[in-house]
């Protein structure tokens, strides 16, 4: 069963609303203009009811089908925010935002999620209800846990969630997922050294050097995965930031080091935490200075439940064919706040090849529209397949 119909027919709809959330981007929870745009849209395509205000600023419309003996529920969920960072993609319909970007195709997603609450709307062809879920902040904001704490499941008896998102580098078209970890949790971690500033000419035997021992720890910390992490599990850690010094000959006084790691494993997870504020205390020490660690747990793994991962893997067999679907995809160490609403509901989290192009977070980045029918075809079969019509 190929891409719907009626949604292809609504292709250059879903463009023309893509571009113009690509216009004009919005950071974490301050997708004002987005949100007001999605409501007043779910409202006009005849959606039951229409929330905004969920989790700051969330957006959640209701559909319900034809008939509801089932009483079955289910989330579907895109994010609408976008990134801190300048555009170099060359489309016509840039950002006009200085500093911000669709650089992750959460424009793409929301138009897709669009596309198929209208087709939805209009058909009603299944038994129970559709939630759409317009999600802000999942760039570093946790607008999925927000969702959650603010009752999502709970006021709307969501019982399964579904999410999905763009990949380059995955052939236009193609559907990867895997029951299991499908993504890492995401954690972040900031050092901040102290010695004593000094003349980095005249006396540097009379300074405890911050930048050089944050080249140490810099240097340590990227043993800790090497030496301390069993080799048949997996981690990453990167030093991303290494901010010191404000001239040339003089030694600064304090040191800052900010990165990231990403995991799967609980017990993984607690030994890089441990031992990163171990590694730089004891370095920081010998050197005769300090380190003070924070390290923030963001976002946990993603982690889809075999039951649905299998039905999503089905349902997108129907619209690109078996052969365009790998349903044992290698995990991916990116993050993901979707990994919340799978704490709370069974769902799985499947993504959509966009073909070959800049990777996602890359000022180049250029969301595939090709694609778009894929995704909202996706998301109009899963309501139907896992809710059909009595």
């Amino acid at each position: 069963m190929p891409i719907v119909n009626r949604i292809a027919a609504l292709s250059d709809e879903m463009a023309a609303w893509r571009h113009d959330f690509h216009e004009y981007p919005e950071l974490l929870y301050e997708v004002h203009r987005t949100a007001g745009i999605v409501a007043e849209k779910l409202k006009a395509f005849g959606c039951d009811e229409v929330t905004t205000g969920v989790g700051k600023t969330g957006v959640v419309g209701v559909i319900r089908g034809k008939s509801n003996a089932s009483g079955r529920v289910i989330g579907l969920r895109a994010d609408m925010d976008a990134l801190p960072m300048e555009e170099h993609s060359g489309v016509p319909y840039a950002s006009k935002i200085p500093g911000m970007m669709h650089a992750c195709g959460h424009d793409g997603h929301t138009a897709m999620l669009l596309g198929a609450a209208r087709y939805l709307a209009e058909t009603r062809n299944f038994d129970g209800t559709a939630i759409v879920i317009f999600q802000p902040a999942e760039e570093g904001g946790a607008g999925g846990k927000a969702m959650v704490d603010d009752g999502l499941m709970t006021r709307w008896g969501i019982q399964q969630v579904y999410g999905l998102h763009n990949m380059p580098g995955l052939a236009e078209g193609h559907f990867a997922t895997t029951p299991g970890p499908l993504l890492a949790a995401s954690d972040a971690f900031e050092i901040f050294v102290t010695g004593k500033g000094g003349h980095g000419g005249a006396g540097p035997h009379q300074a405890i050097d911050s930048v050089l021992i944050g080249a140490e720890i810099v240097t340590a910390l990227h043993s800790i995965v090497s030496r301390n992490v069993d080799p048949i599990k997996t981690a990453v850690l990167s030093v991303c930031m290494f901010n010191s010094g404000s001239a040339f000959n003089i030694i600064p006084e304090t040191a800052y080091l900010g990165g990231t790691v990403r995991t799967f494993d609980p017990a993984v997870r607690d030994l890089v935490e441990r031992r990163i504020g171990e590694v730089a205390d004891g370095i920081a020490r010998a050197y005769g200075g300090s380190a003070e660690t924070k390290y923030d747990r963001r976002y946990p793994p993603t982690v889809n439940h075999p039951d649905e991962t299998r039905i999503a893997a089905d349902v997108a067999r129907d619209i690109v064919g078996a052969d365009r679907v790998d349903d044992r995809t290698t995990p991916v160490m990116a993050g993901e706040d979707f990994a919340f609403m799978l704490l709370e509901r069974p769902g799985a989290f499947v993504f959509l090849g966009m073909g070959e192009g800049a990777q996602c977070h890359h000022p180049a980045y250029r969301f595939n529209d090709s694609i778009l029918g894929h995704g909202a075809s996706y998301w109009a079969r899963l309501v139907e397949r896992t809710m059909p019509a009595a």
